[in-house]
C-alpha cells in the first residue's frame, strides 16, 4: 500500500486526530491544488481541481481537523468521486 492510499484509508476511517496538514497533503495527492484566496481570507483555503472547488477554515488554535470538518470533506470527495482508483 502506498503512502497515498495509506493516508487515503486513515482518512476514511475519521480519526479523531486528522490533522490540517494531513488534509492538504491528501488533497494535493488526489490532484487539488492550494488557493490562500488573498490576504484577507483569514483562516479560509480553497482547493481546486477540475472545475471543483472546495472551500475549508483552517482549525484553530491547534491544527486538528473537528468531527464536522470531517465529515463534510468525506462527503464532498465522495460525491465528487475523487477516491475511485485513488485508494
Amino acid at each position: 500500500m502506498s503512502t497515498k492510499e495509506k493516508l487515503i484509508e486513515r482518512f476514511k476511517s475519521q480519526p479523531s486526530d486528522f490533522t490540517f496538514d494531513e488534509v492538504v497533503t491528501m488533497l494535493r495527492k488526489l490532484g487539488y491544488t492550494k488557493n490562500n484566496k488573498g490576504k484577507t481570507s483569514g483562516s479560509r483555503v480553497e482547493f481546486e481541481s477540475d472545475g471543483d472547488s472546495l472551500i475549508l477554515h483552517k482549525p484553530h488554535p491547534n491544527n486538528t481537523m473537528k468531527g464536522y470538518q470531517m465529515k463534510q470533506i468525506l462527503e464532498y470527495l465522495n460525491k465528487h468521486n475523487k477516491f475511485n482508483n485513488n485508494g
